[in-house]
């Protein structure tokens, strides 16, 4: 188990590599390439642990070190990036306050150069803020973490800074309750009542598989309902508990039902209870109505959040009714497959710490 001086120590290299940026990059970049500097992007944010504040000794394995995040106009990119990566390359220290650059796709350096736009391309999936309701149904939420995350040191042109700042000003009404709706769609539908089927039938591989998506939904639907964007799945629970409504009925419920020792009945029950909680929360914030009681039967189980969810959806507009929200990280995915094809099958198996022993497998 890792200790909290541990994890206090790891989170300090958000505030470490700002000071490389102010203290080495920051004044190379404004001495030796003041245009660039005028149009550059400077920070730490996007994908990683680190970037949540999250980071701890174990994640020093792959991709650690000292890191700035660096985006640069399409056409300044395209005509400076080789020649401004070589030149920082020749005045870069080894280490800086005794923590190296950081290795792995920004070996060297410590500084991960790309173009704003494919930046948010293979975030986002758009190369602005999102301008319409479908935009923003389209970006899966947790990719928008990957922009708002972190720390933005240096943006004289001020381009990201905006779009972190529409992002940051949280979903339009309209996408909010398409959002919750599909989130109660599914933590109903294809959590709570596919369990209650899986439990019936003995089918404990599938009750496994839909207890395990109905406590994420849950909490992703908790996230929801308190207008914050929830992070990816490891991190949901932790931040979760940060939040100011719903937390405190939910969480000791939560830290119940993924007890190994607690019975599988229980669980359900402790759903069906989550259940209720979010649907007064829905009323309360007068997403939908107030209605009578429900109660289930022996057969479906406890299906009340698709009554939500077919209330939320007889409100909304028309182009948007029927626009189901992406929700995986399509785009990451679309990165990390090219990332993946850029390097060697060596280094890839180094990331992945997999050292080969002698001999071949013989299957």
């Amino acid at each position: 188990m890792l200790g909290r001086g541990e994890l206090n120590m790891a989170n300090d290299i958000m505030a470490t590599s700002n000071r490389f940026f102010d203290q080495i990059v920051g004044p190379l970049l404004e001495k030796h390439h003041p245009h660039i500097h005028q149009k550059i992007a400077c920070g730490f944010f996007g994908y990683g642990s680190e970037c949540l504040s999250m980071d701890d000794q174990l994640s020093r394995d792959h991709h650690w070190g000292l890191r700035i995040d660096a985006l640069l106009p399409r056409n300044h990119f395209a005509k400076y990036s080789e020649t401004l990566t070589q030149h920082l390359k020749h005045f870069m220290p080894d280490t800086f306050e005794g923590i190296p650059l950081r290795d792995g796709h920004i070996p060297g350096t410590g500084i991960a150069l790309e173009a704003m736009e494919d930046f948010l391309r293979r975030t986002i999936g758009i190369e602005h803020a999102p301008r319409t309701d479908k935009e923003w149904l389209d970006i899966p939420e947790v990719d928008i973490i990957h922009l708002i995350n972190g720390e933005v040191w240096h943006d004289p042109f001020g381009k990201y800074t905006a779009i972190r700042k529409a992002l940051l000003g949280y979903y339009p009404d309209n996408v909010w309750y398409r959002r919750i709706a599909h989130w109660a769609r599914y933590y109903s539908g294809m959590g709570v009542y596919a369990l209650h089927r899986a439990l019936q039938r003995d089918n404990y591989q599938y009750a496994h598989t839909a207890f395990s998506r109905s406590l994420k939904w849950a909490i992703e639907l908790g996230f929801l309902l308190n207008r914050t964007y929830f992070p990816y799945d490891k991190w949901l629970l932790p931040f979760f508990k940060k939040l100011p409504n719903l937390t405190g009925d939910m969480v000791p419920l939560i830290e119940v039902a993924i007890k190994n020792q607690t019975p599988w009945e229980k669980r359900l029950d402790i759903l069906n209870n989550i259940s209720d909680l979010l649907d007064n929360e829905m009323i309360r914030l007068q997403i939908i109505s107030h209605h009578p009681r429900f109660s289930g039967n022996e057969s479906s189980g406890y299906r009340l959040l698709e009554h939500a969810y077919g209330s939320i959806i007889k409100r909304l507009p028309k182009e948007i009714k029927h626009h189901v929200p992406c929700w995986d990280q399509v785009f990451l995915e679309e990165f990390h497959t090219s990332y993946v094809d850029s390097i060697s099958l060596d280094e890839w198996n180094e990331i992945l710490c997999l050292t080969p022993e002698k001999g071949l497998i013989d299957p």
